[in-house]
């Protein structure tokens, strides 16, 4: 049976104090359930005494049996030169009734003495005392030994004297904290070896990512013989972030043979990702590893074609055991494989001749400013027009735009078109909040009534690129005009050294594609 290894979230504390990041109460419920479901051992929700959003995250978990096994409360050692029974910091996460509590504390020196303002002896008594009260009244307790690696640097005796001392109290884990994030990979696996030597209570590693090593050095510490490992979603922290358990898991259990989620929760990685930058209200990222949108997406024609012979070749692991799936990008420097592969996709087998028109003509537009990379319905469109399979459903005659400025602050857009279908043609006019969107609402009236279906169409995002800024104003402008429908997303794209003009070419795209897939 594979080694278990305790994975310990701590998205809603350590992940909540990352620039710009803010959890409502009901976020912070919702990222609980979505946790809970990836099959988290621990869930750190936050600091009960510290504001009054966690006091009442805290009331509300109460209430909720599913959530109390793993919920976590963070807290401090009591204050120093008080008693722990009056320390309210600690009565807090007794009144939270949780069974398990973070409680950290100074392991290093220079934190005691120049932080604290105290003794090393009175930082003792501290952590003592404060895992002592609350492991007697039942609260298991992980302690985080705070500035630990940069501790030990200093004063080895006072940084290990820290953890025995949590451990004679009670502590059922003592997590290292490379708080700092700048301790080096050899660094942490010297440091836990002898660590490990020293003390019997397990151990955990808790990560940051200054330095860029927060996946290393955790990978280091369980190599070592750390049992558990603290991190956060998408690696959301303070500065630049904790461990990502979005690669910390995987890497574990996919690389390394640890159990540290159920196995069929895997797959879930990639949608808890997602998630959760919805939920912080931030894009993913692309490139993010395992989850990332780019992270088996491959562009070059020799990776493609060598992808299509052997998967592993350009592909570390299989990418739908985290739910992730390979993906072909379409360039100027695409090969005969990239089309070849995209086709596939699509369910269509094309000759070599189509193939190669295809790909002359991807290079073309693009030296015009175009791109496909992430431009599928356009694409897909490139392919219908070569193959003389898609006949123009449409035609635009003309078009019109006028924006105006009144006298108060209001700014009217004001949109003409005059569109053939068949041999009708029909002039609409329309105002909207901007230009584009007056572009779409006189295109919608013109086209609507011979089809109905361009109604389930909805603009969802919009997207302006210079591909060459030194040209200035003057420079080509690239639109990106993403669509959805109600079970499916497609990205259109326009080119013009004109901004309108390339909207209205992604616009039209974006109609003609979706009505072109639903006849």
């Amino acid at each position: 049976m594979n080694k278990k290894i305790i994975v310990f979230d701590t998205t809603l504390r350590d992940g909540a104090q990352s620039e710009k990041v803010s959890f409502s109460l009901e976020d912070k419920l919702k990222i609980i359930r979505i946790l809970v479901d990836l099959g988290i051992d621990y869930i750190e929700a936050g600091w009960p005494g510290s504001n009054p959003k966690d006091y009442e995250l805290f009331q509300n978990i109460k209430n909720n049996h599913q959530f109390r096994s793993k919920i976590v409360a963070f807290c401090s050692t009591r204050k120093k030169n008080i008693r722990p029974e009056t320390d309210r910091n600690l009565l807090s996460v007794i009144e939270s009734e949780v069974k398990t509590a973070a409680l950290f504390g100074k392991s290093s020196v220079i934190h005691v003495e120049q932080v604290l303002k105290t003794s090393k002896a009175e930082n003792l008594k501290m952590i003592y005392d404060s895992v002592s009260f609350l492991t007697k009244k039942e609260i298991k307790v992980i302690y985080d030994a705070e500035h630990f690696f940069d501790g030990y640097k200093l004063n080895r005796n006072y940084a290990l004297e820290c953890l025995q001392t949590a451990a004679k109290a009670g502590a059922v884990n003592l997590t290292l904290c490379d708080t700092n994030g700048g301790c080096l990979p050899a660094k942490i696996k010297k440091i836990v070896g002898e660590i490990k030597k020293r003390v019997k209570t397990p151990l955990g590693i808790h990560a940051h990512n200054d330095g860029g090593l927060a996946l290393a050095n955790t990978i280091e510490s369980i190599e070592n013989g750390v049992s558990m490992v603290q991190g956060t979603i998408n690696g959301y922290g303070e500065r630049c972030g904790n461990a990502d358990l979005t690669s910390v898991i995987p890497t574990l259990q996919l690389k390394m043979g640890y159990n540290c989620i159920p196995g069929k929760s895997l797959k879930k990685i990639i949608l808890v990702s997602k998630e959760l930058s919805e939920i912080v209200n931030e894009n993913p990222n692309n490139q993010q590893p395992y989850v990332g949108k780019s992270a088996f997406a491959h562009k070059g024609g020799i990776h493609v074609s060598a992808v299509q012979r052997c998967k592993s070749s350009y592909e570390h692991i299989d990418p739908e055991k985290i739910g992730n799936k390979t993906r072909v990008i379409i360039s100027e420097l695409s090969g005969k494989s990239n089309i070849q592969e995209k086709l596939k996709e699509w369910g269509v087998v094309a000759d070599e001749l189509i193939i190669s028109k295809i790909l002359k003509k991807i290079k073309d537009l693009e030296n015009k400013g175009y791109s496909f990379e992430n431009a599928d319905g356009t694409l897909r469109l490139l392919y219908e027009r070569m193959k003389n399979k898609l006949k123009p459903l449409f035609q635009t005659i003309y078009y019109h735009v006028e924006i105006a400025k009144g006298a108060g602050a209001s700014i009217l857009s004001q949109a003409t078109v005059i569109i053939k279908v068949g041999d009708k043609t029909i002039t609409r006019s329309s105002s909207g909040d901007g230009p584009v969107n007056a572009l779409d609402r006189a295109l919608r009236k013109a086209i609507t009534p011979f089809f109905p279906k361009v109604n389930q169409v909805e603009l969802i995002d919009y997207k302006v690129r210079i591909p060459n800024d030194r040209q200035g104003t003057a420079a080509k402008t690239r639109v990106l005009i993403t669509s959805k429908n109600h079970h499916e997303i497609w990205t259109t794209i326009g080119a013009s050294a004109n901004i309108i003009d390339a909207s209205w070419h992604a616009l039209v795209d974006s109609i003609e594609y979706y009505l072109s897939q639903s006849n």
